[in-house]
């Protein structure tokens, strides 16, 4: 399924649910405000009825090390949201959530990745032609993630009810990616793995850019830019210091 359907797929499901509700009012990720559409129930059935979906659609591997890969990686970045420091260092909106982690490699060059609401983790195989490591592979796995705890489709589709001026939802989805960068990079620290590898991957996208290849479908609406890369080496300089902080319990568990 191409990226730009199943988000239309996803936000299609996602406005049913959300049709008849009052919307959620808080704050968000790096505690900026933040509206919701969808109740926390919600996230998890829309989810689960997108991942059928593909499931549907896609040839999916069914063993081997690709699945492997993703799913070790993708448990290890599970346990690392179970940190309450790291929680409340990013101002995760989670306790009243259920995310239901299962992972799936669809058989497809698309070089994506993508975490649907509740916990479903899509890898393509394309993307193994990109990620030189594991390192690189939790990079794009934690971000997409990010997505996920930060809910960014019910905001999304808060967002579409208020806002019609497809120049500003634009600005609003990149607002959304330097978030899910900012999550991503303390996630994969604390899930064990090297955030520089993050930098090193969109420094490296970054280059493809500037010579005129086609993008990744993964950074197709993405800020694939200097100011980006600069954020996030600013990023990984304090996701490493908290992961070093937490590790000899200077930081309350």
């Amino acid at each position: 399924m191409h990226p730009a359907r199943l988000l239309l797929v996803v936000i299609v499901i996602a406005t049913t649910f959300a049709g008849c509700r009052s919307e959620l009012e808080g704050t968000g990720p790096g505690k900026r405000q933040q509206t919701l559409a969808l109740a926390p129930h919600d996230e998890l059935q829309i989810g689960r009825r997108a991942f059928r979906e593909i499931l549907k659609e896609a040839e999916f591997v069914q063993q081997g090390p690709e699945i492997e890969r993703v799913q070790a990686i993708s448990e290890r970045i599970a346990k690392a949201i179970e940190i309450e420091p790291l929680q409340r260092e990013i101002n995760l909106r989670v306790a009243d959530y259920q995310f239901e982690w299962e992972y799936a490699v669809v058989k497809d060059d698309q070089v994506n990745a993508f975490c649907l609401p509740g916990g479903k983790i899509v890898v393509f195989t394309g993307l193994f032609r990109l990620v030189e490591d594991d390192d690189q592979l939790a990079t794009v796995i934690s971000h997409e993630v990010a997505h996920a705890l930060a809910h960014h489709v019910s905001e999304r589709v808060a967002r579409e009810r208020a806002v019609h001026n497809r120049l500003l939802n634009l600005a609003f989805s990149r607002e959304q990616e330097l978030e899910a960068d900012h999550i991503g990079v303390f996630l994969m620290t604390f899930a064990g793995y090297d955030p520089d590898e993050a930098a090193v991957l969109w420094s490296r996208m970054l280059a493809y850019h500037g010579t005129g290849i086609r993008l990744p479908e993964i950074l197709s609406d993405h800020p694939t830019d200097i100011h980006r890369v600069e954020k996030m080496r600013e990023w990984i300089k304090y996701a490493k210091a908290g992961k070093s902080a937490f590790d000899a319990g200077r930081i309350a568990r």
